[in-house]
């Protein structure tokens, strides 16, 4: 009776490992799930390729404007030099060549003579 078991089982073991074997010999083949075709890039339409460019520049392009705007909000108002160009508000022209003189830019002919010439 133990050897008939035995047999019994053995044969029902085989049977459950030929089975599966059956079912994947039923099963379509994949060998062309991943080919191109219709289903990638929108219908095949290679002109959508563009986008991924145009993305990137514009999210650089946002992220470089952020940070400026973030970085001037930061730092507060300007206190740089002035520049030599811009004159401050109050001074005259006399003013800028008195200063000019003093500081050794110009000699004393060349102080009397621009005076004489701004009518002071």
């Amino acid at each position: 009776m133990q050897k008939a078991l035995m047999k019994s089982a053995i044969a029902v073991s085989a049977a459950v490992a030929v089975v599966p074997g059956a079912a994947w010999a039923q099963a379509p083949s994949d060998t062309g799930r991943y080919d191109w075709g219709p289903h990638m890039m929108w219908g095949g339409g290679w002109y959508a390729m563009i986008f991924g460019p145009l993305f990137m520049i514009l999210f650089l392009a946002v992220l470089v404007v952020a940070v400026v705007v973030l970085v001037r909000g930061l730092g507060g108002p300007w206190s740089g030099p002035v520049s030599p160009h811009h004159s401050v508000a109050g001074r005259t022209p006399l003013d800028i060549l008195r200063e000019r003189f003093a500081r050794g830019e110009i000699d004393k002919e060349e102080f009397e003579e621009r005076r004489r010439v701004l009518g002071e």
